[in-house]
């Protein structure tokens, strides 16, 4: 598939995504406070996919992703939190 015929099919979706993540930045720049790990590894991520280099979306998982080798005895948390904490 040629790249006239993936953008007529995927960019509205895209669009759509990509204005979400921004109003989602904007609300989170106009709030109080600090970035945790989680806006953090995000503002790293969107770096990535600014990237002009291939393999994004594996680029992003890897950062979003717990790098260690050694299984933990238990989850720190309730739920899965999207990125690593130790980002």
């Amino acid at each position: 598939m040629d790249r006239a015929h993936l953008t007529d099919l995927y960019f509205a979706e895209a669009r759509s995504k990509l204005i979400d993540l921004a109003a989602f930045l904007d609300r989170i720049d106009r709030s109080e406070g600090e970035d945790d790990f989680r806006l953090q590894s995000l503002r790293a991520a969107l770096k990535e996919l600014a990237a002009p280099k291939p393999d994004k979306a594996k680029a992003i998982l890897l950062l979003l992703s717990d790098p260690t080798q050694q299984p933990v005895a238990e989850a720190g948390g309730k739920s899965a939190t999207g990125a690593w904490p130790g980002f």
